[in-house]
């Protein structure tokens, strides 16, 4: 029996809600053995982050290389960059390494409003990360931030903003509507052939922190157990808004609480 492998390159949350902590989560609560790269330590918990230690870059290309070198990676998810060296040493490993499936989620600001990636880091994540990009999966704030755009508040302008993240070279984009408005959170999922719209109720609860990154590691989970990119977007919006509407029944610190990954199973 062949074991599903994914792995995650993304900083670590202290308080365990979003990032590395919630990868993990996720790929377990999916069925998948899932692996790390940590780009960054943040001092951080539901209410914020008060400090990030970045892991310099030559370290994580050792973990990289220890990774892919022993474990057999069906999909890999991408999370928090921080800094310029960290996607140079990334951008190079998968040179090196050439995993099948790669999801990036590209981190720019986190859930209670604190930048996580540098801005001269931002160029950098266009030009050398996202044409290797199987799935881009950015929010509505993200996809205008990487195009240098206002934030797109009409569904027309969502599907031309992601048109013009596809022509930056990945195979498909992810556009998230959790940062929008009405009665429905609507995903936009555009590819070559076309713009597929996924809606889910949107559900009334301050316990969000880590939504985007769980969300990207469970369509990196079904990617790595062999689902299609369509099937595997669809099962992971389902899992991630479940686990949003769960996710009250978690009383977890002061702040936007983290949403429970678990909850197929307590």
């Amino acid at each position: 029996m062949t074991t599903p492998i994914a792995l995650t390159i993304a900083g670590s949350d202290s308080s365990g809600g979003a990032g590395i902590q919630a990868d993990l989560k996720t790929f377990a609560a999916l069925g998948v053995y899932g692996a790390s790269v940590i780009t960054a330590l943040t001092a951080q918990n539901t209410s914020g982050v008060t400090g990030i230690h970045q892991v310099p870059g030559d370290f994580v290309a050792a973990q990289i290389d220890a990774v892919f070198g022993d474990l057999a990676i069906g999909a890999v998810k991408i999370g928090m960059l921080a800094q310029l060296a960290t996607i140079d040493a990334i951008a190079a490993g998968l040179e090196r390494w050439s995993p099948r499936h790669v999801v990036l989620d590209p981190v720019m600001v986190a859930t209670s409003g604190d930048r996580l990636l540098a801005a001269d880091a931002v160029a950098a994540l266009r030009t050398k990360l996202i044409p290797r990009a199987a799935l881009i999966t950015p929010n509505l704030p993200e996809a205008a931030a990487l195009l240098d755009e206002p934030v797109a508040a009409t569904e027309a302008a969502i599907e031309r903003q992601g048109k013009r993240l596809l022509a930056m070279g990945c195979a498909a984009v992810l556009i998230k509507g959790g940062h929008g408005q009405g009665a429905d959170s609507t995903d936009y999922l555009v590819t070559a052939s076309g713009v597929i719209a996924l809606a889910a109720p949107r559900i009334a609860t301050q316990n969000t922190h880590g939504t985007g990154c769980s969300l990207s590691s469970a369509i990196a989970a079904g990617l790595a157990k062999s689902e299609d990119l369509e099937t595997a977007v669809r099962n992971a919006k389902a899992w991630v808004s479940a686990a949003i509407a769960a996710a009250d029944r978690f009383s977890v610190g002061h702040g936007h609480g983290p949403i429970h990954h678990f909850h197929r199973f307590y």
